[in-house]
C-alpha cells in the first residue's frame, strides 16, 4: 500500500565519465520517488542510463552529484563498508542474467543470501524454501539451477533478492533472457510480491511489455527522466 513518505527519494542525481573531449553524461540531474508497495518501471532505449542509474540506488556506483535516499537514509553519503551492510539488508538485487551457482539447488542458491547475513542452518533453509513456495516454485526446491528453465531461474532469482527483507527491489532488465510468456509471469510475480511484503520495486528495462504491471512509468534518454504516459513507439 502506499504511503505519503516515498520509500525512494533520487535528487539531481548525475553520473559523467570521462573529461574534456571524452567526457559522458550518463545520468543528467535525475529526480525520482518510489513508494512501497508499488513498482516504479524505468524505461528507455539501450545506452540511455538506465543500468547507470539503477546502480547508483543500490550504491554500487557513486555518484557525480546529487543524492539516493531509502526510507530517509542517505546512502550516497555511506562509506563502502556502510553501503556493504546496505546491499546485505536494504536492497535487493535482480539481474537479467540470473547470476545463480549452477550446480547448487535452488533452495541453496537462497539459503547463501541469507548465510552472507549471518542466518545459518536450519533457519535459513526453513525460510529460503518459504520464500521459493512463494515464488511458485515448490515443487522445485532441489532441483539444481542448472535443470531450471530461464523463467525458474528469474524466480530463484527473485526469491534470493528478496531473502533478508529488503526495502528496495532492483531489477535490472529482468526479462531480457526469457520468453514473452515466462517474462510476464516473472514480472507478475514481482508485482505481486512487492505488494504482499510492502516493499518497493523500481525496474528498468526496454522491454514495454512490462508497462502492464506498473505502478508508475519513467522514460529515460540520454541520461534525463521524466513521466512517460503512453508507451514509446519503436523500443523493442
Amino acid at each position: 500500500m502506499k504511503t505519503d513518505s516515498p520509500l525512494l527519494r533520487v535528487e539531481r542525481l548525475s553520473k559523467v565519465f570521462g573529461s574534456s573531449r571524452t567526457l559522458v553524461r550518463a545520468v543528467s540531474e535525475v529526480d525520482l520517488t518510489a513508494h512501497a508497495g508499488e513498482v516504479t518501471l524505468v524505461m528507455g532505449p539501450s545506452g540511455s542510463g538506465k543500468t547507470t542509474l539503477l546502480s547508483m540506488i543500490g550504491g554500487l556506483l557513486r555518484p557525480t552529484s546529487g543524492r539516493v535516499l531509502i526510507e530517509d537514509l542517505e546512502i550516497t553519503a555511506l562509506r563502502r563498508r556502510e553501503l556493504t551492510q546496505v546491499r546485505r539488508h536494504l536492497v535487493g538485487f535482480v539481474f537479467q542474467t540470473f547470476n545463480l551457482l549452477e550446480a547448487l539447488s535452488a533452495v541453496e542458491n537462497v539459503e547463501i543470501a541469507l548465510n552472507v547475513a549471518g542466518i545459518t542452518g536450519s533457519e535459513a533453509r526453513s525460510r529460503a524454501s518459504r520464500l521459493l513456495v512463494e515464488a511458485r516454485l515448490g515443487e522445485r526446491l532441489h532441483f539444481n539451477a542448472r535443470d531450471l528453465s530461464a523463467g525458474e531461474k528469474q524466480r530463484v532469482a527473485i526469491a534470493r533478492a528478496l531473502a533478508n527483507g529488503p526495502r528496495l527491489l532492483l531489477a535490472d532488465e529482468p526479462t531480457a533472457n526469457l520468453d514473452s510468456d515466462s517474462g510476464h509471469e516473472v514480472m507478475e510475480l514481482l508485482r505481486d510480491l512487492t505488494r504482499e511484503k510492502g516493499s518497493g520495486a523500481v525496474v528498468v528495462s526496454h522491454d514495454e511489455r512490462l508497462r502492464e504491471i506498473a505502478d508508475h512509468l519513467m522514460w529515460l534518454e540520454d541520461g534525463r527522466i521524466r513521466a512517460a504516459e503512453r508507451p514509446q513507439i519503436g523500443v523493442l
